[in-house]
């Protein structure tokens, strides 16, 4: 039997309606940007296997520091314990942060890093004793399929069984340079009639709303008017973190930067899981008392994992290399110079760019989960790249190691698939 028939016996695959899709691509090898399948067919990573392996599969660097590693300290609770990967890793990354961050909370995926941001901004107003108990998100947004980042999360495929248990979320639009005036009227109104605790947002890119994108500016007086009713601000970066939006973090393109941050996908290059939930000094103070009711009592078996710590301090360290960084800015100028050309495209709508995320739209109405959507991804594999639409949106956000080569192929089969729709 193949691995692909094998699979069907046992496994219950993320995001999948089985009985519509009772096939899985069997991947057995993986390097730089190309995957490979049991039969030898090879496929152009152009999304970094969901934004995460941004260095390359099987990266050399990280995975012979992991391999050390292992030989000297694989596991080991971190409640009551500390190891020198945590503590690299918490100093390494402070230098790249917004320079308000300060303590570094460990967990083990993005959904979880967003969770204990939620519980940071409830129980900091909670622990000065104010209670405050309703949250704002940006409409459409996503942040993780535990039950406080679905409560902050607007995309209804994803949440509807689940709804009537969420916490107090109110929404508002996401900036689009036209309508802040309105949003700061509704946030005002908002923060009149609710105890606002926290503002929950993807910072200038929304990923699962097929990479919609906002107004740094605008987003900047959102952020300024929720420090100012003292609204603690959590900047979900599990998608934008780590170079993506052309700087380490997309919350340095603003002036205000977060009380609270998030942190997944890219962190460790995608050889490991781990999360890491950061925050301002003033947030962690809220915690700091004789009163130990007051601590954060959430903990994963496997937080601060040593050898996730040294994948990501390893991914760390090659982020700030000039190798990468002049790939970024390569990537970047060639998702410019391919945005030039394929707007005048008549099938597409409209393009868009934030750093190496590259957005289209396709002049056509689409479901996000219908056939057409399925028709597309089939021909991006057949041809030999693997790129999955959000709906009527095509997007691609490669690893940094991609290949002038390689991006020209992702182009020219996005450009011939315009013709199957």
């Amino acid at each position: 039997m193949t691995l692909q028939q094998r699979d069907k016996k046992h496994l219950w695959h993320p995001l999948t309606q089985h009985k519509l899709h009772p096939e899985s691509i069997a991947i057995t090898k993986a390097k730089g940007c190309v995957l490979t399948d049991e039969n030898g067919n090879e496929y152009i990573d152009a999304i970094a296997s969901w934004y995460t392996c941004m260095y390359g599969h099987c990266n050399d660097y990280i995975t012979s520091r992991v391999s050390e590693q292992m030989k000297q300290l694989d596991q080991v609770v971190f409640s009551g314990f500390t190891h020198e990967p945590a503590v690299k890793l918490s100093e390494a990354l402070i230098n790249i942060l917004p320079d308000n961050q300060q303590k570094i909370f460990f967990s083990d995926n993005g959904s979880t890093s967003v969770e204990i941001g939620i519980k940071m901004a409830l129980q900091y107003h909670f622990n000065n004793g104010e209670k405050r108990n309703t949250l704002i998100a940006f409409e459409d947004g996503f942040h993780g399929d535990t039950f406080g980042a679905m409560s902050v999360s607007g995309l209804s495929v994803y949440n509807g069984p689940f709804e009537e248990f969420f916490l107090d979320v109110k929404r508002i639009p996401v900036p689009n340079g036209e309508n802040l005036e309105a949003i700061l009227a509704q946030l005002e109104k908002i923060s009149k009639d609710h105890k606002v605790a926290g503002f929950v947002y993807e910072p200038l890119v929304q990923g699962a709303a097929a990479m919609k994108m906002h107004d740094v500016n605008d987003l900047n007086a959102i952020l300024q008017f929720c420090k100012s009713q003292h609204i603690i601000t959590v900047a979900d970066e599990v998608m934008t973190g780590f170079g993506k939006t052309g700087k380490h973090f997309a919350s340095l393109h603003m002036e205000t930067k977060p009380d609270v941050m998030c942190l997944s996908k890219a962190l460790t290059g995608g050889l490991l899981p781990m999360a890491l939930t950061t925050c301002s000094q003033d947030i962690y103070d809220a915690f700091y008392s004789d009163d130990i009711g007051k601590g954060l009592f959430h903990g994963h078996t496997y937080s601060a994992n040593p050898l996730a710590c040294t994948a990501a301090l390893a991914s760390i360290e090659l982020l700030q290399t000039e190798a990468i960084q002049s790939n970024i800015q390569r990537i970047i100028n060639s998702h410019q110079a391919f945005g030039e050309h394929i707007k005048k495209h008549p099938k597409v709508k409209g393009i868009r760019q934030s750093g190496v995320i590259f957005a289209l739209d396709i002049d056509v109405e689409m479901q996000r989960y219908g056939n057409l959507r399925d028709k597309l991804f089939k021909f991006f594999m057949d041809h030999g790249v693997f790129l999955r639409p959000l709906g009527n949106t095509i997007y691609i956000q490669a690893p940094y190691v991609i290949t002038e080569t390689q991006l020209e192929k992702i182009y020219q089969v996005i450009e011939e698939a315009l013709d199957i729709v």
